[in-house]
């Protein structure tokens, strides 16, 4: 027996839009078929004439109850109003991120943000695992044990995006070193990881905010001096060499200019 069936709609698949009937066991669906061919019980059937009927929608890089750099104390909103407006816009999952801060392991890290979550999200959702600074070597090593768990994907950053005299703790600092990205990228080849890498040369930027600095040039207007092309060109090839040396997967989580995407296609051309 069928859980639902959707008929009237015009619905979008992989291979093209037409009027199609959906059906629906369980959380899965099960048929794409013509008009009143599915035959059976169904224990709902919905009309969606005059509709349009979608997969829905995965966010892969949300920021939900996160603190605000440079707000002590302020988050963004936290998953209960989040996960609603993903609804009402058709998307059906959101991904944050369980930051694996200095002192704690990466299944501490992923306990924590599950609490934030669990039993307050209208929606599906999942974490990346955010590794930062000079990740220690038993942490690199969790790396298999979070993808079997099914936590397969690994957010670091290449910079610390502010300025470093403004960092003054260690927990406060971003930027993973080429040594550690590289141990990291071989445990992800290995067990069938994904990298999502944000990716700037941090000496650019540390120079840009210095020299705006000096300038007196610090209005917000002018931040594409300090994370500009030629930073996202330097970063982008290094972490790209790194991923042909290891074979691991890469996701850029911003991709801001067209010498950072040359550098994708010349990567997947090679």
């Amino acid at each position: 027996m069928l859980d639902l069936i959707i008929r009237g709609g015009r619905v979008v698949t992989p291979w093209g839009v037409g009027s199609w009937d959906v059906a629906v066991a369980g959380e899965k669906i099960v048929a794409v078929a013509e008009p009143c061919t599915l035959r059976g019980e169904a224990g709902r059937v919905l009309d969606a004439s005059g509709k349009i009927v979608i997969p829905g929608g995965i966010e892969p890089h949300a920021h939900v109850a996160s603190p605000v750099p440079g707000n002590p104390g302020a988050t963004t909103q936290p998953p209960e109003p989040v996960s609603r407006a993903a609804l009402f816009g058709g998307t059906t999952t959101l991904t944050d991120f369980a930051i694996q801060h200095p002192g704690i392991d990466i299944p501490q890290a992923i306990d924590e943000r599950t609490a934030t979550w669990r039993g307050n999200s209208y929606c599906d959702y999942s974490h990346h695992c955010m590794l930062i600074g000079e990740i220690p070597f038993h942490v690199i090593a969790q790396v298999q044990e979070a993808i079997t768990d099914g936590h397969a994907t690994f957010k670091i950053f290449t910079t610390n995006i502010r300025p470093t005299d403004r960092l003054p703790t260690v927990e406060q600092r971003r930027l993973v070193g080429m040594g550690h990205l590289s141990g990291v990228m071989e445990q992800a080849a290995k067990h069938g990881g994904m990298m999502f890498v944000h990716a700037e040369d941090d000496d650019i930027v540390q120079y840009m905010y210095k020299k705006l600095t000096v300038d007196q040039r610090i209005a917000w207007y002018n931040i594409h001096e300090v994370h500009n092309n030629m930073s996202e060109d330097m970063a982008f090839r290094r972490v790209l060499r790194l991923s042909e040396w290891t074979g691991a997967a890469v996701y850029f989580v911003h991709v801001s200019a067209k010498e950072g995407l040359n550098a994708m296609r010349e990567a997947r051309g090679r």
